[in-house]
């Protein structure tokens, strides 16, 4: 006979088994489709391999074009890439825990998340090919 998971109080003492199926929204809040994890996995890793391309562009003569990451470039390297991938990686976070809500009524956070590893997956091809021209 299979183990049943059991909730617990604050005290870590059993009050009731978990039912398999939660039927109401509030037990389900904390649970996310697996297809989430992979895109949010995929975007941070995305994230870091653009800042390790616009790294080693910026070595061979490129700059920085967003206004907002220009100033760290100039300072450590591994300061611009902790706070690259951080930054991203906050917004997956963010955009992953809305997954299910609509933005204005009417596009799915969902669609967002799927954008944003289609744009990263753009700006990783363009790097690459700005990398066979220099």
């Amino acid at each position: 006979m299979p183990a049943t998971p059991l909730r617990y109080n604050n005290r870590h003492r059993p009050l009731e088994p978990l039912q398999q199926h939660p039927t109401n929204e509030s037990e389900r809040a904390d649970w996310h489709h697996p297809q989430w994890l992979a895109i949010g996995t995929l975007i941070v890793a995305c994230s870091g391999a653009d800042a390790f391309l616009t790294l080693v562009l910026i070595g061979q003569g490129a700059y920085e074009m967003n206004p907002f990451m220009a100033p760290l470039v100039g300072g450590s390297a591994v300061t611009f890439a902790l706070v690259k991938v951080g930054l991203t990686a906050v917004g997956v976070l963010l955009l992953t825990q809305l997954a299910r809500l609509r933005t204005f009524g009417r596009i799915p956070v969902g669609a967002i998340l799927y954008s944003v590893l289609a744009i990263y997956g753009t700006l990783i091809f363009y790097e690459f090919r700005l990398l066979s021209h220099l």
